[in-house]
């Protein structure tokens, strides 16, 4: 069960990078488009990663950590653009 934390932690820093990303390098009226876009891919390699596991136990309670993870860090880089 603990390599399931693997891909847990992979969406996490694929919404970290692409938090940084956006706050980086999206035109300045529309980094909230690119942020919602970055939890669109999130969530999908969230669903892709979790289904290639192969395993249905804990299915639910993984991709739940996955994508409420992925909203914490979207989130807050969300609050970064409003301060900014």
């Amino acid at each position: 069960m603990s390599w399931h934390w693997k891909t847990i932690a992979t969406v996490w820093v694929l919404a970290i990078v692409g938090a940084i990303v956006t706050l980086l390098f999206a035109p300045t009226a529309s980094e909230i488009s690119w942020i919602g876009l970055t939890l669109a891919v999130c969530t999908l390699v969230t669903l892709g990663l979790q289904l290639a596991t192969g395993t249905k136990e804990g299915y639910v309670m993984r991709v739940t950590l996955s994508i409420t993870g992925t909203i914490v860090i979207l989130v807050v880089a969300t609050a970064i653009v409003a301060l900014v």
